[in-house]
């Protein structure tokens, strides 16, 4: 009680506890030299002396003593005040918490559950009859309708609650967005009137495109104060994109909740269990011309057990050499009838192509009545089918063990083969490079050959070997080209030897000539969190640990380190032991980098070839595939490169504006340019549907830079999209195809996530409730006043401590002199 009262003489509210208070002068000529100050108060001290005792007459002693000594205090405390005498106060005092209510505005909360009949009267008791705001049925609000008509039910209403039982401040967010999910303040209100229930319902709303929970909770964490004492949050909790709330980039990151460090109190809305039908897709990662391929389709459901429906596949061409030919037509793969006596079903579709090019293979199940949301109904995934094989060239200085074994395994690969596979070896006899055509004669062919490439391994090579038209080519070969690079250090040069050149702008790794190989002693490679979810390191099948073959491996000899890892790199591998130049980055062995439109794969040894130990080519083979797949598949082929077409999405929203690029270069692989060109420039006819004859859309494209032109579409409708666009070379015409749909991945998985919904609770000390049930919280809920330490310095003259006193003094003088009769 004390502290309090001290706290607010000096003006400050709600002190705890003061522990401790030093006066001093702001005014310089008293802060430097007090002497003057003293000098002012003797000489008004002395001044009110000699009033009294020589001018004012007529008062006895004890009057005339008192009348001075009031004057002489209130003329010292003017003296005082010219001096600006400041006080510092360090104490502590108490302020209200605070409380977030963070409702979900996504599309998902415009779902119309399916509602048993003892959950909708849970949920019609729980907001009240006439408490729906809505003109719809009960049984037909959407889950943000049951939310608002929950705020603004009159009785037992939750934020009233909240506000007369607990003494704190509420603040409201929504959380929407198109990519991510951001916390958009809503119903401010003010200290004298915060916003009533009936405010906060009204700006509710569903637009938000996708729920990114992780997003979410760093947002309200750059948002907050050290006030915040917990969040309640009204949501689906169908998280479906970004980082997880419970989930971090690194090994040893804190999560987006741990960061927040506060309670969530999750209030659920929205059925757990759904009727619905859900299909994957799962075409293999290579598919040839005139070979067969399986096609795997992966059937969820739930609430459809002893039911049926009809899985349907079928393949699209998007870009190649069939657009043209199919006019527009889908090529039936096959129909299955799935029976739902388990919860996942994989289906089988035996497909063999007859048509190479960019394919969008799709499956759809039949929607079932009674289903929740029909866009999780269908599902693709685009494919290359080639016709031509990939071109893959390995350039080492002399053999090696993992020369040998990769030339092998692609000589037997169906998509390489004998014609893919090129070397140029450094250390081969020259009558061997002119007689085997397996081997190249030169680094530096024709820029048509060069470029026609699709995958480039660079072992062991000197520097001497790789001059700087090589250099240049290759740079261009990914950056520009979209070709990978394969990094394969060896112990006798190693990929220091690139310092100098442009190859090592394109690295993952940042390179130290002074680093030699270490073999000291031998090591295990140790997966990292992201390799264990890249798909190149994934080995086996996936009835099994897909990185359980990697122990067999074994210890590694030797490795190559690097003085660190590039910023935009991933790092898949790494040693279990030693670090980079700072100290703290574990060395990496297995890293990956985007590059333009290409990718830069460094391995950091060529010990590879021991996973061949027990199990043979097994797991050797498939590693090599999957960096194949991944490195050459997602691109245009061969000499395809020299003219494609891409978009910047598979998909689009209606009135989205799609990016058509086009890069476009010579028979040489030089790059066009505007004049170049016809006089028309180069343009795009843009087709809707497939109606045969259908007018199209022209649109010029704009040169970007030398050979990349580029056209932003606008697409107002739903539907299926041709875009055709003719080679200035050869006359010939390319087509790409793409969809634009109405719906978004919040209407893809309809039901609640309800085991996020929990342990968003239980892993911050908060409790979970259904929408029905949280009237409970105003009584689980412990928000503790937040303790705040000042140290303060101010002028006393501005305090209520002062102004007491001068008032005091000033009434005491005044009472005096009437009694005394001299006023």
């Amino acid at each position: 009680m004390i502290s309090k009262v001290l706290g607010w003489l000096l003006g400050i509210s709600d002190v705890e506890s003061v522990d401790g208070v030093s006066f001093s002068f702001a005014a310089p000529w008293a802060a430097v030299d007090p002497t003057w100050l003293l000098i002012g108060c003797l000489a008004a001290i002395g001044f009110t002396v000699w009033y009294y005792t020589r001018i004012q007459s007529g008062l006895s002693r004890l009057p005339a003593a008192a009348l001075a000594a009031t004057r002489a205090l209130i003329l010292v405390m003017l003296v005082v005040t010219l001096a600006d005498p400041t006080v510092r106060l360090t104490a502590n005092r108490m302020l209200k918490p605070v409380l977030y209510l963070v409702f979900d505005g996504t599309e998902s909360m415009n779902i119309r559950d399916n509602l048993t009949p003892d959950e909708l009267t849970a949920l019609t008791t729980a907001v009240g009859n006439a408490g729906t705001g809505s003109e719809v049925a009960p049984p037909a609000l959407t889950r943000q309708q049951w939310v608002k008509a929950y705020l603004e039910k009159a009785d037992n209403n939750l934020i009233d609650q909240l506000r007369d039982q607990h003494d704190l401040e509420l603040e409201y967010f929504l959380f929407d967005g198109e990519s991510t999910s951001l916390a958009r303040r809503v119903s401010a209100g003010s200290d004298d009137e915060p916003s009533s229930p009936q405010a906060v319902s009204a700006e509710l709303t569903t637009n938000g495109k996708v729920t990114a929970l992780g997003e979410l909770v760093t947002d309200l964490g750059n948002q907050s104060t050290r006030r915040l004492g917990g969040v309640l949050m009204f949501s689906d909790f169908a998280h479906n994109s970004g980082t997880a709330p419970l989930g971090s980039s690194g090994h040893n990151e804190p999560t987006p909740l741990e960061r927040l460090g506060v309670p969530i109190y999750p209030i659920g809305i929205g059925a757990v269990s759904t009727r619905d039908l859900q299909v994957e897709i799962q075409p293999p990662l290579k598919m040839k011309k005139a070979e067969r391929s399986t096609i795997t389709v992966r059937v969820s459901q739930s609430g459809a057990e002893g039911e049926s429906a009809q899985v349907t596949v079928t393949a699209r061409p998007m870009q190649g050499e069939s657009v043209a030919e199919a006019s527009g037509q889908d090529i039936v793969v096959g129909t299955q009838t799935a029976v739902f006596d388990t919860s996942i079903q994989y289906l089988e579709f035996p497909f063999i192509p007859q048509q190479s090019g960019r394919f969008l293979i799709s499956a759809s199940v039949d929607v079932l009545p009674g289903e929740v949301s029909e866009q999780n109904n269908q599902s693709s995934r685009a494919v290359n089918i080639v016709d031509d094989y990939i071109r893959l060239t390995y350039i080492e200085n002399e053999p090696t063990w993992e020369w040998r074994f990769v030339k092998e395994v692609f000589h037997r690969d169906r998509l390489v083969g004998m014609e893919g596979f090129r070397t140029f070896l450094r250390s081969a006899d020259p009558k061997v490079r002119q007689a085997n055509e397996m081997f190249l004669p030169t680094l530096t062919p024709q820029r048509s050959e060069f470029f026609a490439n699709d995958v480039i391994f660079l072992g062991d090579v000197p520097s001497e070997a790789l001059n700087q038209r090589f250099s240049r080519m290759l740079k261009q070969f990914v950056g520009q080209f979209g070709g990978g690079l394969v990094i394969v250090s060896g112990p006798n040069n190693g990929p220091s030897e690139l310092i100098n050149s442009e190859i090592a702008d394109m690295l993952p790794v940042k390179l130290d000539r002074s680093l030699s190989i270490r073999a000291a002693k031998p090591f295990r490679m140790e997966i990292t969190p992201l390799g264990k979810q890249a798909d190149i390191m994934q080995l086996g099948d996936s009835s099994g640990d897909a990185l359980q073959p990697w122990d067999n491996l074994g210890e590694l000899p030797w490795y190559q380190p690097v003085l660190g890892v590039h910023s935009q790199a991933n790092v898949l591998a790494q040693h279990p032991t030693d670090v980079c130049a700072d100290g703290k980055t574990p060395q990496p062995l297995i890293a990956t980098r985007r590059y333009g439109n290409g990718e830069v794969i460094y391995i950091g040894f060529n010990e590879l070839w021991r996973l061949r130990r027990i199990y043979g080519e097994r797991y050797y083979r498939q590693f090599w595939s999957q960096i194949i797949s991944r490195l050459a598949l997602s691109h245009a082929l061969g000499s395809q490169k020299r003219f494609v077409l891409s978009m910047d999405q598979p998909e689009y929203q209606v009135d989205d504006r799609a990016l058509l690029t086009v890069e476009a270069y010579d028979e040489n692989f030089d790059p066009l340019t505007m004049d170049d060109l016809p006089a028309e420039g180069l343009q795009a006819q843009i087709f809707l549907g497939d109606e045969p004859g259908a007018e199209p859309t022209l649109m010029q494209l704009s040169e970007s830079r030398p050979g990349r032109f580029e056209a932003r579409v606008p697409v107002f409708e739903a539907g299926r999209f041709t875009a055709r666009v003719s080679d200035p070379i050869n006359g010939s015409p390319s087509e790409i195809r793409f969809d634009v749909v109405g719906a978004t991945a919040e209407q893809r998985n309809p039901a609640r996530n309800l085991a996020l919904q929990k342990a968003m609770a239980t892993s911050t000390g908060g409790k979970s409730y259904e929408l029905q049930d949280a009237g409970q919280l105003v009584d689980d809920i412990a928000v503790e006043p937040v303790i705040e330490e000042i140290s303060r310095s101010f002028p006393i003259w501005g305090t209520p401590l002062w102004f007491i006193i001068v008032v005091t003094l000033l009434m005491t003088e005044w009472i005096a002199r009437k009694r005394a009769n001299l006023a």
